[in-house]
């Protein structure tokens, strides 16, 4: 089990074919590629006994950006072929969150995959992936009650579950993570550890806007004055680190300084701030030589999170 990260190479970027999206402006092309579009477990199966030497695979909840992207490249640099799969995963979300609303764009998602050198995409509809008899779960304990798994009962249970199925279905000598979803990655790297799966877990840098803030699906929920707010997340982040550069490693200091950073603002409504350990995500109350330092805030009905790793 390996886990490794780098960010994209300076210079390397990838163009955006059409309408302007966030996060996606500024890519250079590469030469387009044959993408094969499966929709199946059968047909992802039966394509998959055809690739030959590496796999790189990208898990995906669609509507696509440059954070997304410099997965597949990255995946596109280190393997013969690249799966991306496209699955809004329902089980998942909570029964008040917003899986009906989750922003969906498959022409735009399938157009961006091409152009960034795709091999296959599988797709699949709900009830391939979980058809009527469907009774089996798949559960990380410990790393799974903190922070995100506090905050949103069964969401980890519906990741891993989901993640172990395409992981089996997909078969990929390489996936490839995101570090804004800190959790979910230390979460799927212990899974994948424990159960000997067969496959490497490449945790890549976070990307993010030009301003600062995160890049994910769910910044298009944000108005205007919501997205001008939402940049409080970045300066607390910056903050901790700054804090930690100059000496300081109380924990409970570094949560106090940004949480007050982050009330100055009165559209801003925290759901945690964390300084936790990056292996087990348990919060730190002495001095510590590295530290997760982790955030969820509200800005109006949009739950945004971020994180920063400090020290090695």
């Amino acid at each position: 089990m390996a886990v490794t990260g780098t960010g994209l190479q300076k210079g390397q970027r990838l163009r955006v074919p059409h309408r302007e999206h966030p996060g996606t402006a500024g890519f250079t092309a590469v030469k387009p590629r044959t993408m094969k579009v499966i929709r199946t477990v059968a047909g992802m199966r039966q394509l998959r006994r055809r690739l030959a030497g590496t796999v790189g695979f990208v898990p995906t909840m669609g509507y696509l950006h440059e954070g997304h992207l410099s997965l597949v490249k990255r995946a596109r640099e280190e393997n013969a072929s690249v799966v991306v799969s496209i699955f809004v995963n329902p089980t998942q979300f909570g029964p008040c969150e917003d899986f009906r609303q989750y922003p969906r764009d498959t022409e735009r998602d399938l157009a961006l995959l091409k152009e960034a050198g795709t091999d296959v995409v599988f797709m699949p509809p709900d009830q391939e992936m979980y058809p009527p008899a469907f009774s089996t779960w798949v559960e990380v304990d410990g790393l799974t009650r903190r922070l995100e798994g506090a905050s949103r009962p069964n969401h980890f249970r519906g990741v891993t579950t989901v993640v172990t199925k395409l992981f089996n279905i997909v078969r990929p000598t390489r996936a490839y993570f995101g570090q804004k979803d800190a959790q979910q990655a230390a979460v799927i790297t212990r899974m994948a550890a424990d159960l000997n799966m067969d496959l490497d877990v490449v945790v890549c840098p976070t990307v993010r806007e030009p301003d600062g803030l995160a890049m994910s699906s769910r910044n298009t929920y944000l108005s205007p004055e919501q997205h001008r707010a939402a940049l409080v997340l970045y300066r607390s982040l910056k903050l901790a680190e700054e804090r930690w550069a100059s000496g300081e490693r109380d924990p409970e200091r570094i949560r106090t300084e940004m949480r007050h950073l982050i009330e100055q603002e009165p559209l801003a409504e925290i759901d945690y701030v964390s300084v936790a350990d990056p292996a087990t995500l348990e919060e730190l109350d002495t001095v510590s030589p590295s530290a997760l330092v982790s955030l969820a805030v509200r800005f109006g009905k949009t739950r945004l999170i971020d994180n920063v790793v400090l020290g090695p």
